[in-house]
């Protein structure tokens, strides 16, 4: 049993499956009759009768019980679903994971749906590697970005939503100084944070920014894209790592020969693309990129570290010169209402963080973080007090995600 029981279980979270699942359930039952024999269709059709939402168009190639899954977590505004063997589909609702129903998924159940939403080429290519990550269009609704893996033998998917919507600097509540990096001509911008925590919702808000106001050539490096930029002021062309490119530092390199003013690095995870992007932002060029950190302060020497031990005073001397902002975030959920917040860091690299990181001396960049407010600069703990102070989040939920409780104590006093 599958999307049946997401129907079942707990009603006061309202789950209910579009009626439009049991129209698309019939022709697909006509187009496969093995499903049929399975007996999954029958029930998903029998459970979705009550539904009083108004149906929506079929769209043909689309697997009908994966719908069912993608229509619940876009109902329910939850952000991310699992499918493993052995387990039921869980959603991420709000940071926590909610089961769809207790009935665990079969590793064929979870094949077939992987390969309705994997095409020849790509299937044959997870086949072969055991891994893979690629973008999914549903419906125009909604985009997904997949992670397609094995684990003891069977096949998992994890499935991450990104709306067709790019979110705005408001709607993040992204800070104003971050706001005005945007309007940088060059340098390299770092944004920082744990997976899952918004990093690229507020990569997406800024590059949407400079598409929106400033007369720029964009070229984004994404494995894989995410969300999709239409050009306005801006010319944007949105490149995918294993589709369109080799890799991030091959795509970095080809770059330079195609005058951009803008360069988005999905994410950079080797010696050659940290290599390419600080050359490219020495050069000239405004680049942004994601680090996985857990403060801003780690993000330089996470930079560093990568690079032998001969080369890395003249790394710290090319970062002095070129880093303009690190930006680490982090998501809480909310106390005055359903959803998440986040909550910034902020460092900026003025001529004390300069001389800082030029020295390797990056463990007092903490303290120029801390006497630095009227330069725009904000410790994770002073922007945990100020969500507390205004009703956002409780202290409890903030003081989980400090680094230095006793710091945001006072604070939030």
């Amino acid at each position: 049993m599958l999307a049946s029981a997401a129907v079942r279980r707990r009603p006061e979270h309202g789950f209910a499956p579009r009626q439009a699942i049991e129209n698309h359930l019939e022709e697909a039952t006509q187009r496969h009759p093995k499903r049929k024999q399975e007996g999954c269709a029958q029930q998903v059709a029998q459970d979705v009768k009550q539904s009083t939402t108004p149906p929506s168009q079929p769209t043909e190639g689309h697997p009908l019980i994966i719908d069912a899954y993608l229509q619940i977590l876009l109902e329910q505004s939850a952000s991310d679903l699992i499918l493993t063997a052995g387990a039921p589909p869980t959603m991420r609702k709000d940071g926590a994971l909610v089961p769809i129903g207790p009935d665990p998924l079969r590793p064929d159940q979870i094949e077939q749906m992987a390969q309705e939403v994997l095409s020849p080429e790509r299937w044959a290519s997870f086949q072969s590697r055991g891994d893979l990550d690629f973008s999914f269009n549903w419906k125009g609704h909604a985009r997904f970005r997949i992670n397609a893996f094995k684990q003891r033998g069977s096949v998992g998917l994890a499935l991450r939503l990104i709306p067709y919507q790019i979110p705005n600097f408001d709607q993040l509540g992204v800070p104003t100084v971050v706001r005005g990096l945007t309007r940088l001509g060059q340098g390299l911008i770092l944004v920082t944070g744990p997976t899952g925590s918004g990093k690229s919702s507020t990569l997406a808000a800024m590059v949407n920014d400079i598409v929106a106001t400033r007369p720029c050539h964009v070229i984004t490096i994404e494995d894989p894209i995410e969300y999709v930029y239409r050009h306005q002021r801006s010319i944007v062309e949105q490149r995918e790592v294993g589709a369109d490119v080799a890799s991030f530092a091959d795509a970095l390199r080809a770059a330079l020969r195609q005058t951009p003013d803008v360069l988005l690095v999905g994410e950079m995870r080797d010696l050659e693309t940290i290599s390419a992007a600080i050359t490219i932002a020495e050069t000239g060029h405004l680049v942004l990129a994601t680090l996985h950190t857990n403060d801003t302060t780690q993000a330089v020497d996470r930079m560093v570290d990568v690079f032998p031990g001969d080369q890395q005073q003249q790394v710290r001397v090319q970062l002095s010169n070129t880093l303009a902002a690190v930006i680490y975030q982090q998501l809480l959920p909310r106390r005055d209402g359903p959803g998440r917040i986040a909550a910034f860091e902020v460092l900026l690299n003025t001529l004390a963080v300069q001389n800082l990181i030029k020295e390797g001396k990056t463990r007092q960049l903490r303290n120029v973080l801390e006497t630095s407010a009227k330069d725009g600069m904000n410790t994770m703990e002073r922007s945990l007090s100020e969500l507390i102070r205004a009703g956002l989040v409780d202290f409890g939920a903030a003081a989980a995600r400090a680094q230095h409780p006793e710091e945001l104590r006072r604070l939030a006093a």
